[in-house]
């Protein structure tokens, strides 16, 4: 499980984009996005790192 608190996620549009971006790494990756908060779970098999590249990559860099 990997929890990131991803400031620029403000819509559906947003979590539809993430999930999409995640799921490019991981087909059977399962995302869980709280839009009031900004955080997202993230079960998947691909590495944390690299979950990170790709959504900053798409414009939704984590937080630190």
């Amino acid at each position: 499980m990997i929890e990131l608190t991803l400031p620029d996620m403000t819509c559906g549009h947003c979590v539809r984009t993430i999930t999409s971006t995640v799921q490019k790494l991981d087909a059977q990756a399962r995302v869980q996005a709280d839009l009031p908060s900004h955080k997202v779970q993230i079960e998947t098999v691909a590495a944390p790192e690299q979950v990170r590249a790709a959504l900053a990559e798409e414009g939704y860099p984590a937080a630190a």
